[in-house]
């Protein structure tokens, strides 16, 4: 109660002073000081400079700049009134913080969103010669909220003349108002569709998404709903998107929506479907529904619009932690972590359709030193090297049909004693990432409830397996990026061991390798 009486004057004193011109007020100097070696900082992982960060908004690519904003408080290390944060990068990889995008106003915080280059001006907010760029976000009203309201919720755009530094609020917002009698109704993610000539707007209503249709941004229509029968959960953050399946030219849409419970670690988590989408309606089977990541530690993944992957591959990033605990976790002068950059794409295999993601290919431009490692293992053996345990990348080609082993793995551990497992079980077929032991177990009793198991086919001949760690997270992907998994921890000090090991037999390479990598608040070479 406290928090949204404090939200509410915050609320009330922001708008004081926007209410009028609909821009946002100044920000203040020194956003981009901050300690980058602070203990549990990423080095090579977008994160604010200070304060709360949660999920990834507004994101769009314009005149050679990937602009990220960002769910942000500035106010705290724990959720607040919601801002947009804003950071542009040429690379995906090395990021400049900018001035705070979207503050408050009076019609409440400003929650997750999107961002699209309307090349076309079919929103007369620009001309032919300099096109805007439209953000779209959900006005949270917490007075509405507190009154037990139904529609304090809705969705208002903002636009942008300067590439995203400077956000002009559109004077009729709200744009699309809640009158479904369903409380939560937000995220919402535009897109154009070329066929129908038309914007989409695809929303999480609760249990399900909605989607709208406009010719200018501006003025909305109801389309149609996409729900699991029976499903109770909490959607949010939908993201809507065609891709083709690989090898060939049929086109498929891909949905993912970020479910608030029962992900595959047990709290919230990124889920996706393939199917269908006719301008109107999305089609897909529901029992369909995949993980787009098996960790903990992967939500809200949303994309870019306009990014220049080609056809076929998407570009998106996730929040790199879990609602379970974000609120929680150690680190003192800031909070969360977004994942690398990832680049999507879709394969079928026995008839079912799996977006596979791998790290940006931009990344490698941080590979400092290189280490080719041994292609037989027996036991355990330490990797010792010009790298740093805790922030390095482990690029490695199994040979499983030269393999005997029947579990093998990798383990991280410092003097402290604290340990992060990583096992790959044959006998079970499944990737397994234990971060029990990995530090101090103060924080949150959730964070520490046991291992987290993923299904990975290990009866193959061969598979790739690149792993990338960063101080206090570790992102796996394997089988071309089949299987995702991300988790975070937070060692009470550095990891400076790393061993590979193998039980029951040999584990045998085609070839290995162990990257270090540098921090990307370093200036460049």
């Amino acid at each position: 109660m406290i928090r949204i009486a404090l939200g509410i004057l915050l609320v009330l004193l922001v708008c004081a002073g926007c209410q009028s011109t609909g821009k946002s007020p100044e920000p203040s100097a020194g956003h981009e000081e901050f300690d980058r070696t602070e203990p549990h900082r990423p080095q090579f992982h977008f994160t604010p400079a200070t304060s709360w960060m949660n999920d990834p908004n507004g994101m769009f690519y314009k005149d050679g700049e990937y602009h990220l904003s960002y769910q942000y408080y500035p106010d705290s290390t724990v959720w607040g009134p919601m801002h947009w944060g804003h950071a542009v990068s040429g690379d995906l990889v090395r990021w400049e913080h900018l001035p705070i995008a979207l503050y408050p106003d009076s019609l409440g915080y400003i929650f997750s969103g999107s961002a699209v280059v309307d090349e076309a001006n079919t929103s007369g907010f620009g001309t032919e010669g300099n096109p805007p760029v439209v953000a779209a976000f959900t006005h949270h009203d917490p007075i509405g909220e507190q009154a037990g309201a139904d529609d304090f919720q809705a969705q208002s755009i903002a636009y942008s003349l300067d590439n995203g530094r400077s956000w002009t609020k559109y004077a009729d917002n709200p744009v699309v108002r809640n009158n479904t009698g369903i409380r939560d109704f937000r995220d919402p993610k535009l897109i154009w569709h070329e066929q129908t000539r038309r914007w989409i707007m695809v929303l999480a209503v609760y249990d399900r998404v909605q989607f709208y249709a406009s010719a200018n941004l501006k003025d909305w229509e109801y389309l149609s709903d996409f729900a699991i029968d029976g499903d109770t959960r909490l959607w949010e953050c939908p993201d809507l998107f065609p891709m083709r399946i690989e090898g060939s030219r049929e086109p498929k849409w891909v949905l993912i929506v970020s479910i608030q419970k029962d992900g595959p670690t047990g709290g919230t988590g990124t889920s996706y479907f393939v199917g269908d989408f006719d301008g109107t309606t999305f089609t897909s089977d529901p029992t369909e529904q995949k993980w787009l990541d098996y960790g903990a530690d992967n939500y809200a993944f949303v994309t870019w619009d306009n990014a220049p992957v080609g056809w076929g591959r998407r570009l998106g990033i996730g929040w790199m932690s879990n609602w379970q605990y974000a609120q929680q976790v150690p680190t003192e002068t800031w909070r969360s972590a977004m994942t690398v950059p990832r680049v999507l794409h879709l394969e079928e295999e026995g008839g079912s359709y799996y977006l596979h993601a791998l790290p940006v290919p931009s990344l490698s431009s941080l590979r400092r030193s290189e280490l080719e490692l041994d292609t037989l293992f027996t036991a355990r053996q330490a990797i010792e090297g010009e790298f740093s345990p805790g922030q390095c990348e482990l690029d490695l080609s199994l040979n499983l049909a030269a393999s005997t082993a029947t579990v093998f793995g990798i383990t991280l551990s410092n003097d402290a004693g604290n340990r992060l497992m990583i096992t790959l079980d044959r006998a079970s077929n499944e990737l397994t990432v234990d971060r029990t032991q990995s530090g101090s177990k103060g924080f949150s009793e959730a964070f520490f409830e046991g291992a987290h198991t993923a299904p990975l086919d290990l009866q193959r001949e061969s598979l790739d397996l690149r792993l990338l760690f960063d101080v206090a997270s570790v992102e796996i992907f394997a089988n071309r990026g089949r299987l995702n998994l991300t988790e975070i921890f937070f060692p009470e000090q550095p990891f400076s061991k790393l061993e590979i090991w193998a039980e029951g037999g040999e584990l045998r390479l085609d070839e290995g390798h162990v990257y270090g990598l540098s921090s990307i608040w370093e200036p460049l070479p």
